[in-house]
């Protein structure tokens, strides 16, 4: 692990002052509690926690991974993993319950999805439109073109 500092400064005296640097094996960062609280009053708890981790050889892969790789996998688990997913961590809820999501997995086993049903969809949610059985649907979209059907004839 190395930690490298700059001083700025507007005197005189710190002009002609070099970086420092400390070089520390894993293990030593790891017991030296002294530079833990310089890393996290510069970097934070957060920063802190993830050196740390990775000193300890804890590597969080999936954590790392983008958002649109994650959905992309995610898509492919039963519905059960997903569900279990969703209480590992607020990330994975936050993915697990995302229209991104739900709208890939309706694509991904619906045979057609017409632009009315598209629309729903995004009006309620794709995760509440894949739960949705499909007389609730068809209830919903009639309901929909009737209010459609009575603001055009308003407007005429």
């Amino acid at each position: 692990v190395i930690f490298r500092w700059w001083k700025i400064s507007l005197r005189n005296e710190f002009r002609e002052s070099r970086p420092g640097e400390i070089k520390e094996s894993q293990e030593d960062f790891l017991d030296d509690s002294s530079l833990h609280i310089q890393i996290a009053i510069v970097f934070g708890a957060k920063v802190l926690e993830h050196v740390l981790n990775l000193c300890r050889g804890n590597y969080d892969f999936l954590e790392r991974l983008p958002v649109p790789l994650l959905l992309y996998i995610i898509s492919f688990l039963e519905l059960e993993d997903i569900a279990r997913l969703s209480q590992v961590s607020r990330r994975f809820e936050m993915i697990s319950n995302s229209n991104a999501l739900w709208e890939n997995i309706v694509e991904n086993l619906c045979d057609t999805i017409t632009p009315e049903m598209k629309e729903l969809a995004q009006e309620m949610g794709w995760k509440q439109f894949f739960f949705t059985n499909r007389l609730q649907l068809q209830l919903q979209l009639r309901r929909r073109r009737q209010r459609q059907d009575a603001q055009n004839k308003k407007l005429t």
